[in-house]
């Protein structure tokens, strides 16, 4: 006899007050969450995921809930509050998406572990409580568990951090964890450390677990079966394999080919972009709720006048195995490849053959350090933040430098500095074959017409108060570029250009996705038709789907426009994608670089090792067969930096030697360079980079 699911769900209906009239936000759904299982719940922002199981377990303010939620046979939605906080923690918990802004600031982050213990465990005592607080956090792997349990969250890393909000959901060992997004703000190597703990935990106390994301490929190496939610509504539900290599409903087809690979493309291939949004009130959508953006749809039947009833495929083909939901007409006829055919590029510029050596950024041993703190009367030595040391990279007309590394690396600082946001401790940087430093305060003014960048974020860097033709409008006029007759058509043609309408215009930023204010942010860049784009970690705070229309329209831009980039990253899959050379940044210092073919296939430094290691692969199969390199530990501290090799405290290679030497630049067989004494792939006769010398020559 099977055993019951853990959580049950039937009929779940989930809204809230609207302006007019109630927004349906989940919409009927059923779905079991069976013991033991891992279970992926996946989709844009706005399918529905975290409203489902937040709404379920008593956790969604303002939500109107119908239908049932059974934790473990006991009915969540008809339950008292104070059944429900006996059951959170002690029989379900919850792993938040943002761990700073879960854990109390002002208490001990073995304290907050601690309370979790006590408030389901009166009997035992406080010594015995703290104690078992120390052996969670050793559990979820924080090393020195019982000194940085006296430590308060914003003394921790972001994985750090992430790892006590994980030793607080397993406290009382409860049959169900929902992880809402646990992984979706941390560097891959820190996501790899997070995953490997879920896994880890899962093993141990075979508890139920809800994985929450909106990326596919992560839950590729850890999922018993995926649910794929679409406005609300299950799209599909299978077996991780069955989804991965039989999608039966074009929305999970279409996220699948929305993702870069790390194991393969690169330049020249084009990613699947899904068209258009999720619905806000899905029952405001006839029929299908995906056929306005679905390729397949048969307008206007069955697919905008009939909703597709969840049928197991598996069953309907005559086969037997695990039950394969999908709620599509035509299921049986996804096919298994989304159509990427690249469109026609909107613009009409051509771009006149350019040599590789025609260098528009060349920075050379550039550093850059902030003061920690001054000593009393000027005595002593001040203490500096050593955020960049010595780094040194050239990007040439009409190519992209993908720029790679872990959060505190460097990278953004470097960013900076290239577009005279900040300047230099030291080193020099030229555009165009002029050095910075002699610029004259007339032409820093006009920099931006040369080089422009690309916030991270599409919501802050964007004037809510501005209309899009005045954000657009702003460089030409503080440029004294501004003509009545010509700029209004310029903003018009530079909205198609980046695959918006001219009549978006006269709309306020606010009533943009994120992925619509991005290309804003990027038709502002380039207003002033410069040379360069820096990009800022440009597609990290967006959806998979959205993220691959952002790619494309920068891989149409470059070769429509001729423009180069700096493409800033710590998305390893994505930097493959689009960039030519890549080069790695750790603890403040370029490591490694090279193009990217030999980097990818043949990375010389351990610490890129580690880096292509830990990015998850879209593939059951390959996910769960390949061997990953899980760091120890954090980036050591800017301001005490190791002597010799900076990644030697974390690198399993290291001897005697990388203490006390730091390693040279030397050419990699194949093209390149790497900074290592014991690098993974063969150096050229031992000499130093080529390029390195002539740098250091011109420096000098």
């Amino acid at each position: 006899m099977e055993a019951a699911p853990t959580l049950r769900l039937r009929n779940l209906t989930v809204s809230f007050a609207g302006q007019d009239a109630p927004v349906t936000a989940v919409d009927d759904l059923s779905l079991d969450v069976d013991a033991g299982e891992v279970l992926a719940v996946v989709g844009e922002s706005g399918s529905g995921k975290t409203t489902t199981f937040l709404s379920a377990l008593g956790l969604q303010r303002g939500a109107h809930v119908t239908g049932q939620a059974l934790l473990n046979g006991q009915d969540l939605l008809s339950a008292s509050e104070a059944e429900l906080s006996r059951l959170r923690g002690r029989e379900v918990s919850v792993i938040f998406q943002d761990a700073l802004a879960s854990l109390n600031p002002v208490m001990a982050v073995g304290a907050q572990v601690a309370e979790a213990v006590a408030v389901h465990h009166r009997d035992l005592s406080r010594a015995r409580t703290r104690e078992k607080a120390v052996e969670l956090l050793e559990l979820v792997g924080i090393p020195a568990p019982r000194e940085r349990a006296a430590q308060y969250p914003h003394e921790l890393s972001g994985g750090m951090r992430q790892r006590v909000m994980i030793a607080i959901a397993i406290a009382n060992e409860p049959r169900l964890i929902v992880a809402d997004e646990p992984t979706t703000a941390l560097d891959v190597t820190i996501q790899a450390q997070v995953i490997d703990v879920l896994r880890r935990i899962h093993e141990r106390t075979d508890s139920s677990i809800v994985f929450i994301t909106h990326d596919l490929g992560v839950v590729a190496g850890i999922a018993d079966r995926v649910a794929v939610l679409y406005g609300g509504k299950l799209a599909e539900l299978g077996t991780t394999e069955d989804v991965f290599y039989n999608a039966s409903h074009p929305y999970t087809a279409g996220l699948l080919a929305c993702l870069p690979r790390v194991d393969s493309g690169g330049r020249g291939s084009r990613l699947h972009q899904i068209d258009g949004t999720p619905p806000r009130d899905i029952t405001s959508v006839s029929g299908c709720v995906f056929h306005p953006r679905c390729p397949m749809a048969r307008l206007p039947s069955p697919c905008s006048t009939v909703p597709p009833p969840l049928i197991d495929t598996v069953a309907e083909s005559g086969m037997t195995g695990e039950p394969h939901l999908s709620s599509c007409h035509f299921a049986a006829e996804v096919p298994q490849r989304a159509d990427v055919s690249a469109p026609e590029h909107p613009g009409d510029i051509a771009v006149a053959h350019v040599e590789r050596d025609d260098l528009l950024i060349e920075a050379v041993n550039v550093s850059k350090h902030f003061p920690l703190h001054k000593r009393s009367l000027g005595r002593g030595d001040r203490k500096v933040i050593r955020a960049v040391d010595n780094v040194s990279i050239e990007v040439a007309r009409g190519e992209t430098l993908g720029l790679v590394g872990e959060s505190g690396s460097g990278k953004t600082t470097v960013a900076h500095m290239l577009v005279n946001l900040t300047e230099p401790t030291s080193g020099e940087i030229s555009i165009a074959g002029k050095r910075l430093s002699t610029f004259s305060r007339k032409e820093l003014r006009g920099l931006a017409t040369r080089i422009q960048f690309v916030f991270q974020d599409p919501f802050s860097s964007l004037n809510p108060t501005m209309t899009v033709e005045q954000i657009l409008a702003e460089p030409l006029k503080l440029n004294n570029r501004w003509d009545r007759k010509s700029s209004p058509q310029k903003i018009a043609r530079m909205l198609r250009l980046v695959g918006l309408d001219e009549h978006a215009s006269a709309r306020h930023a606010s009533a943009f996705s994120g992925g619509q204010r991005q290309r804003i942010g990027i038709a502002r860049a380039l207003m002033l038709e410069p040379q360069v784009l820096v990009l800022d970690e440009p597609v990290s705070a967006l959806d998979v789907s959205v993220r691959a229309g952002i790619m494309n329209l920068l891989a149409d831009l470059q070769e429509g426009l001729g423009v180069s980039y700096l493409f800033v990253a710590h998305d390893l899959a994505v930097v493959r994608h689009i960039s030519d050379r890549v080069a790695v940044m750790y603890h403040g210092k370029i490591v490694e670089e090279g193009a990217v073919e030999r980097l990818y296939s043949s990375p010389a430094h351990p610490y890129t090792v580690a880096l292509l290691s830990s990015v998850p692969i879209p593939d059951p199969y390959i996910e769960r067969k390949r061997e990953r390199i899980i760091l120890s530990g954090d980036q050591p501290s800017p301001a005490n930096p190791p002597s010799g090799c900076r990644f030697r405290t974390r690198c399993w290679k290291a001897q005697d030697l990388c203490a006390e030497v730091e390693p040279a630049h030397t050419a990699v067989a194949g093209g390149g360079f790497v900074a290592c004494h014991f690098p993974e792939a063969t150096v050229a006769d031992d000499e130093v980079s080529p390029k390195t010398a002539r740098l250091e020559g011109l420096h000098g």
